[in-house]
């Protein structure tokens, strides 16, 4: 007969399959966004984007239809947060009458485009107050529907790094929300490094972290992130040169959502400690 801790031991692990079971369901959910109807589909091919503030950003919006490849019909209504319009284009023009101050001059759809089933939005120097959510709604002979897309704002570039008297300095200028600088040898071990930061009026951060002692020939790895963006630095001291490849990585799921799945999980691993 099992003991009472081994069935308590046997709910929790039955538990964390069917929350991770609820989550994978949620973020398919999430990143296979569409709306079908009878004769068509509207759908996204980024219903999460990240995009750099100060920096333009696509708003994919894309009406498939059966047999069909032109909509000279067809009105399409951008809203954020369900209340404000963004851009409308019905009756083969634009229809900006209604359209919410902070995007006047900002927001742009192309009149071939829309003829085509491609509804996507240009949203030109993305502010911070421009992260949210969007739908796009269609309204067609040969199809209608709608999508939600929510759009995520940051700020981050490429780290600089400079090299002086066996130091390595990592300069990560121009990111919010605020990062984390860490550092890995070869082998993938983490590295100490000093950091300080400062704020510019704008509220965007600078991070400059320092390692020390650094040996030339090997490589080390900078990592800069936020719960939005990470930018990788495999770094190389040859002689007196630093040398640097870099790439960016984008979360994928919303932070409320990684937090969530966090706290749960931390959750039932402190009641079985319990227990």
């Amino acid at each position: 007969m099992a003991t009472f801790g081994q069935i308590i031991f046997y709910s929790l692990v039955t538990l964390i399959v069917i929350f991770a079971a609820i989550i994978i369901m949620v973020l398919v959910l999430a990143f296979t966004s569409k709306t079908y109807t009878s004769t068509g589909s509207v759908m996204s091919s980024n219903t999460k984007p990240i995009t750099n503030i100060s920096e333009d950003v696509l708003l994919s919006c894309n009406l498939h239809a059966v047999l069909q490849d032109k909509f000279s019909d067809m009105s399409v209504t951008w809203q954020k947060d369900q209340n404000r319009v963004v851009y409308r284009f019905q009756k083969g023009a634009p229809e900006l009458s209604d359209q919410a101050s902070e995007f006047k001059g900002r927001a742009r759809m192309s009149p071939d485009d829309i003829i085509s089933g491609n509804a996507s939005l240009l949203l030109r120097s993305v502010r911070s107050s421009d992260a949210g959510e969007y739908t796009c709604s269609i309204q067609s002979s040969y199809g209608s529907g709608k999508v939600t897309v929510y759009l995520r704002t940051a700020a981050y570039s490429t780290p600089t790094f400079t090299f002086s008297d066996g130091s390595l300095t990592a300069e990560a200028s121009r990111w919010f929300p605020k990062p984390t600088v860490k550092w890995q040898n070869e082998t993938g071990s983490f590295l100490g490094g000093n950091m300080t930061f400062s704020t510019s009026s704008s509220g965007l951060f600078t991070a400059v972290s320092t390692l020390q002692p650094v040996s030339a020939e090997y490589l080390y790895t900078c990592t800069v992130q936020n719960e939005l963006v990470a930018a990788v630095s495999e770094v190389m001291i040859t002689g007196s040169v630093v040398n640097q490849r870099n790439y960016f990585s984008f979360s994928v799921a919303s932070p409320l959502l990684s937090s969530l799945c966090l706290n749960m999980m931390t959750t039932l691993l402190s009641i079985y400690c319990v227990a």
